[in-house]
């Protein structure tokens, strides 16, 4: 895994709408800072890392990033209780065609 991914991923997840400033843009800057397209690796690691809003859209250019690898990322349809951005993940998955047929 790339250093730039090591570092995201080592911060854990997206801070929510209430961070400072500061914080977000860090944040910003270090999802910038990683070069497409990541591996599956990174990828899965990465989708570890969505927090619990949009985080003012951050969460959105995470969500991105995450599908420039290889797809599909999550292999079963997220439990109900978890995080909406696993959701919408796996509903862009399944819309795609990629998700697992049963």
């Amino acid at each position: 895994m790339r250093p730039e991914v090591q570092v995201f991923v080592a911060d854990g997840p997206l801070p929510d709408r209430d961070a400072d400033e500061e914080e977000i843009d860090r944040r910003c800057d270090q999802l910038e800072a990683i070069a497409k397209p990541i591996t599956g690796k990174e990828a899965r690691a990465l989708v570890a890392c969505f927090g619990p809003d949009d985080c003012y859209g951050v969460a959105w250019t995470l969500l991105h990033l995450i599908e420039t690898g290889p797809n599909p990322v999550l292999t079963t349809e997220p439990a109900p209780d978890a995080n909406e951005w696993h959701h919408t993940l796996w509903a862009r998955i399944a819309n795609s065609g990629l998700a697992p047929t049963a």
